[in-house]
């Protein structure tokens, strides 16, 4: 009972942590997420599957919330929404594809790029 309580609770704050983040940065939860839910049990696809289902919501509310805030630019929303149904289709048939390792390797070389990109944007 006890043990329950205790990963219940880390999973609380996970979702916490990853609330905050897709709520204050527009998105990214997920990158956020996944080594989150990987820390509290998770297998590494386990993990990926499940960041991309606490997402869905976190990011409908936060984008409710950002427009009625006036910070949306509606002109991008088709192409980028085709663009992100496409990657999307394409990336769940990878991750049931590749190999564990690779999905590690290919989301760490991800959240690398995304951090040096941003460290010179």
């Amino acid at each position: 009972m006890r043990k329950d309580f205790l990963r219940n609770a880390k999973r609380a704050a996970v979702g916490l942590a990853v609330g905050g983040a897709n709520g204050l940065f527009g998105g990214g939860g997920g990158m956020l997420a996944v080594p989150l839910l990987g820390a509290t049990g998770y297998e590494e696809k386990q993990a990926h599957a499940t960041a991309i289902l606490v997402i869905l919501p976190v990011s409908a509310f936060s984008f409710l919330l950002y427009a009625l805030y006036g910070f949306c630019d509606f002109s991008v929303v088709i192409p980028t929404a085709l663009g992100v149904t496409a990657g999307g289709v394409l990336g769940a048939w990878l991750l049931n594809k590749l190999p564990v390792k690779w999905v590690g390797v290919c989301f760490a070389a991800l959240q690398a790029l995304a951090g040096v990109f941003l460290f010179f944007s």
